[in-house]
């Protein structure tokens, strides 16, 4: 009998890249990567990678937990995933990561840009509505654990320091601010005030690249001189800092190594975030073939960063197939993974759930669960780490301080070329959009902003399917 060339390994309910309308997506292995495969009935077969490592994508399933939800949910199930964001009832994870886009104005127009912002786009939010989005979040999450402040660019809204302060009357455990760094770099005593936020305060600090000609590419600009010198702000501040990294093939892969190697010298980096491009807003049209999946960008990391194994960067819980994590620790000038002393067969091993190779407890488990959370800051991670080194062999850390953790994270974001139902459904970064619902990430960027809403309802028509 003739034989496939490939293995049928699952099925999900993807979209259509051209008309963004459901489709049956198989997943398939064939030549030694995982693809996801799906014909649209008016705009034909569309193949995908989904992931370039097999067995890394067959054991994400292996650390599935049970979801945490919002204290409150936003909308019912009428039309079904991705049609009901707000967040619907059927929505299997709370906001580990809470946006608010305080503007859709920015002081760049880059070439990269989900959200379409410029200095021309849009508006900026009134302190009312800014202030009715933090409620949301609260209101959803009883404590929010992390909250970020993003825009457009948030640092150019007109009343930005009202805003941080509205923010830091919330029951709000660790805010975060979304930034460029051109106000930080050029503006006099700016960073300064933002350091008087400090703690349980965060900058994410867009970064991407030493190229000038990447930078060019992703932002319209060379922004080299803008980075250093807001990182030399940073530095003499010690305000804690994460260095975002968006990954695009054939521009920046080369430099995953450099990167992570220049981050552990900054005395205010606590870590690194790499972002593979999302197909949505102006990277729509020319960014497709550009595409990383999460697996490529974690092997770029263990051959061009030799510290870290195999076992130093495993999945999250909170949505495995989208996020991948690990630590480092850094003591008297030495740089020791973390992660790897942590068994990853037994964190969550389904048949010993409470098992931890270390020391059978189950507090203990359930910390290392909090630690393998993009819910949680760096410095929250701390005093749990502490806890659990005394389990551990080789380490011995009596006074770890916030400074000497470093967070590698991977966060993929989908979009219509890879997304997957199953994975939208854990999505744990969301979005309070001008409705006051809160929108998971890669759904706002695709059906909920205010150039696609009017799509989205002819959609909702044409495409109704309860599931």
């Amino acid at each position: 009998m003739p034989v496939r060339n490939y293995t049928y390994y699952d099925y999900t309910i993807s979209l259509c890249p051209e008309c963004l309308k459901r489709v049956g997506a198989k997943i398939i292995i064939e030549d030694e990567a995982v693809f996801m495969t799906k014909r649209c009935p008016d705009h034909g077969f569309f193949k995908t990678m989904i992931a370039s490592d097999v067995d890394y994508y067959k054991n994400i399933r292996n650390y599935n937990k049970a979801s945490e939800m919002p204290v409150h949910f936003g909308t019912d199930v009428e039309y079904g995933c991705p049609y009901d964001c707000g967040l619907c009832v059927d929505h299997e994870q709370h906001s580990c990561l809470s946006i608010v886009e305080v503007t859709d104005r920015c002081n760049l127009t880059c070439p990269t840009c989900y959200a379409m912002s410029s200095p021309h786009y849009g508006s900026h939010r009134s302190l009312e509505q800014i202030e009715a989005m933090f409620d949301t979040i609260v209101r959803n999450e009883g404590e929010p654990d992390v909250v970020q402040i993003s825009g457009g660019e948030p640092t150019i809204h007109p009343e930005f320091f009202k805003i941080m302060d509205i923010a830091k009357t919330k029951p709000i455990k660790h805010l975060m601010l979304n930034t460029n760094g051109i106000r930080i770099a050029n503006d006099p005593g700016f960073a300064e005030k933002l350091a008087t936020y400090a703690p349980e305060f965060e900058i994410y600090l867009q970064f991407d690249s030493f190229k000038p000609e990447v930078l060019e590419d992703f932002r319209g600009k060379d922004l080299t001189n803008v980075r250093m010198k807001a990182l030399e702000k940073l530095n003499e501040l010690n305000l804690s800092t994460t260095l975002v990294i968006v990954l695009q093939k054939g521009k920046n892969i080369d430099e995953i190594g450099k990167l992570i190697d220049f981050a552990l010298k900054q005395k205010c980096v606590r870590g690194i975030t790499f972002q593979p491009v999302e197909v949505a807003g102006r990277n729509r049209e020319d960014s497709a073939h550009e595409k990383i999946t999460l697996t490529e960008v974690r092997q770029g990391i263990l051959n061009q960063f030799p510290l870290l194994n195999g076992d130093d960067i495993i999945p999250v819980p909170c949505n495995p197939d989208s996020l991948a994590m690990g630590y480092i620790l850094k003591l008297e000038g030495e740089t020791i993974p973390l992660t790897r002393y942590i068994n990853p067969a037994d964190l969550l091993n389904n048949e010993t759930k409470n098992t931890i190779v270390y020391e059978q407890d189950q507090g203990l488990q359930m910390q290392l669960l909090d630690i393998f959370s993009t819910g949680i800051s760096v410095d929250k991670v701390q005093p749990k780490v502490n806890q659990l080194l005394c389990c551990l062999p080789e380490v011995s850390a009596p006074n770890l301080d916030y400074d000497n953790l470093f967070r590698i994270i991977i966060m993929n974001f989908m979009d219509a070329h890879d997304f997957d139902v199953r994975a939208i459904k854990k999505s744990c970064v969301h979005i309070v959009n001008k409705d006051l619902k809160m929108i998971p990430f890669e759904t706002m960027n695709l059906f909920y902003r205010d150039d696609k809403i009017k799509y989205l309802e002819e959609l909702r028509k044409e495409d109704k399917i309860l599931f």
